[in-house]
């Protein structure tokens, strides 16, 4: 980690209006402190360390005397510790300060430092106050570097669902066999090919698979039946890139029951309906919340009758992780208050889930001068999924 690493951290904090961000870990429990500051996995990690960054002025460790080294290289002053009343001692300059951690009541992906720390840190005096807006603002937006990245991955990912769905209908045509895991192999084979790679294999779901938004399978998976709904999920980025992700869904014959046809329209046009309403809220200057986005789509599928298949959220942050630090539009499962920011990049992927089957459109924004764009050939109408593919 260098200086420019530090200033850009400090810029977050004042724009924050907190004091400082106090990082620690014990054991590698924090993934997050570890990887903002750099620090090696492979590292020691038997006793406790923190590092306060303040918003402006020289950095301070803190490190038990065993384990000396293990903040070297990063900028600012170093201290240890030997006792608890010593560690104790060391922490009481920092008393009376706000101090963002990575505590969270409503995001527990960003919430690592425990129970017993928390408390004792309060007990010296600390004030804190959760990390998450800290975290979105260092790592949940995107550079331009980072959104050029996100839409050549974003780009990649429409190309391989028409590639999957050519192989669909030859096999289809053909009256070949087809298996979930022939779809999950297009996929990964067209990852390799376009240099990708992804955190887990990409969802291929058929038939009654299709309801469940997290269907995993080992080996060839189930054969795919005409007159299935099949359900394409798929995120890759570059090796040091952002993530994209997309879902498709289509029919495994000429013509979908008229139901599907329906329940798919109601989710194109509450997608869309969700789009708009992002774009004319920002443009009125107001701040808007991933929570009251989501509240809005969840509101448009529910007048539509929808309520008891909406099984998840409407939308998770994106970057260099699939799932991101940045803002998520949910509103029921880990309610997200932080706002849409200018760089801010996730999915809008309502879905509504029968018991035999289930649909989810996917679609990537990016907040670009203030604006919700599309990413990749979504961002125009023509380019996004308004009707269930077919054979």
């Amino acid at each position: 980690m260098n200086s420019e690493t530090i200033t850009k951290i400090q810029k977050a904090i004042r724009e924050e209006g907190l004091d400082g961000w106090l990082f620690c870990n014990f054991h590698h429990r924090d993934r997050l402190s570890d990887e903002l500051l750099e620090r090696p996995a492979g590292l020691s990690n038997s006793r406790m360390w923190f590092y306060a960054v303040p918003a402006s002025g020289e950095p301070q460790g803190l490190i038990h005397a065993i384990e000396a080294d293990h903040l070297d290289g990063l900028p600012g002053t170093k201290k240890t510790y030997i006792s608890r009343e010593s560690l104790l001692h060391r922490l009481k300059p920092l008393g009376g300060k706000r101090w963002g951690v990575h505590a969270s009541e409503n995001i527990s992906s960003l919430s690592y430092l425990d129970a017993g720390t928390y408390g004792m840190l309060t007990g010296a005096g600390l004030r804190l106050c959760s990390a998450e807006r800290l975290i979105q603002r260092f790592k949940g937006l995107l550079d331009q570097e980072g959104i050029a990245s996100h839409e050549r991955a974003a780009g990649d990912l429409y190309r391989i669902v028409e590639a999957v769905w050519d192989m669909v209908c030859s096999s289809y045509g053909q009256n070949r066999t087809l298996y979930e895991g022939d779809l999950r192999q297009v996929m990964e084979d067209e990852f390799l090919r376009c240099g990708l790679i992804r955190d887990h294999p990409p969802l291929a779901a058929a038939g009654r698979h299709s309801a469940n938004p997290h269907y995993d399978f080992e080996g060839p998976g189930s054969p795919v039946k005409r007159g299935d709904l099949i359900q394409l999920d798929l995120w890759a980025k570059e090796k040091t890139g952002i993530y994209a992700d997309i879902s498709w869904v289509g029919f495994y014959g000429k013509k979908a029951e008229p139901e599907m046809e329906e329940l798919f329209g109601d989710l194109t046009e509450a997608r869309e309906e969700t789009l708009c309403f992002i774009e004319s809220t920002l443009n009125a200057g107001r701040e808007l919340s991933g929570a009251e986005v989501d509240r809005t789509c969840r509101s448009l599928l529910t007048a539509r009758g929808h309520a008891g298949g909406l099984k998840h959220r409407t939308g998770h942050g994106i970057d260099t992780e699939c799932h991101g630090c940045g803002v998520n539009l949910d509103s029921v499962e880990f309610t997200d208050p932080r706002p849409l920011l200018e760089g801010s990049c996730f999915s809008v992927e309502p879905g509504i889930y029968r018991t035999g089957y289930g649909l989810r459109t996917e679609v990537n924004v990016v907040i670009c001068g203030g604006k919700p764009r599309v990413s990749g050939p979504g961002n125009t109408k023509q380019g996004r999924q308004f009707s269930l593919l077919h054979c």
